[in-house]
């Protein structure tokens, strides 16, 4: 049975982990100081917030939220980072995750939860596509990156 809850300092190194697991699969690598960065802002809770996936008391997945205001609703909570250990796949961590999350939103009075994907990762958009509507936006960005 898959088990959610906030990370705790033990976590560290496990989460460390699956946080790099992420960022590769997204072509990017996870340096030390943002991996300190996230982890302070995690233990503090209070502008980005972090919930854990345990099955058999081991770490098997990540998700990594916040909250913004919007011009045109209540606050939005936006699900940046999600992530399951490979091993772990299939067996339902993500979608407790992101159930969740959006049990955290709603209990404060978020409008609305979402989160984006690249159009090539299938194996996501499978589980997305059930337990959320495809609006048809694009995400477009520019990085400010020196």
């Amino acid at each position: 049975m898959i088990e959610i809850g906030k990370l705790e300092a033990s976590d560290r190194s496990e989460w460390e982990k699956l946080f790099a697991g992420y960022n590769e699969f997204y072509g990017r690598e996870l340096t030390a100081a943002m991996a300190d960065r996230a982890w302070a802002e995690f233990q503090a809770d209070t502008r980005m917030h972090a919930l854990g996936a345990r099955l058999g008391g081991s770490l098997v997945g990540i998700a990594h939220f916040l909250v913004h205001p919007s011009t045109t609703s209540a606050d939005c909570c936006y699900l940046q980072d999600l992530f399951t250990a490979p091993a772990a796949r299939g067996m339902g961590a993500a979608r407790t995750l992101i159930a969740a999350v959006t049990d955290w939103a709603r209990a404060r009075g978020c409008a609305r939860l979402y989160w984006s994907t690249q159009t090539s990762n299938a194996t996501a958009r499978r589980l997305y596509d059930q337990v959320a509507e495809n609006r048809g936006f694009m995400l477009y960005q520019i990085s400010l990156d020196a």
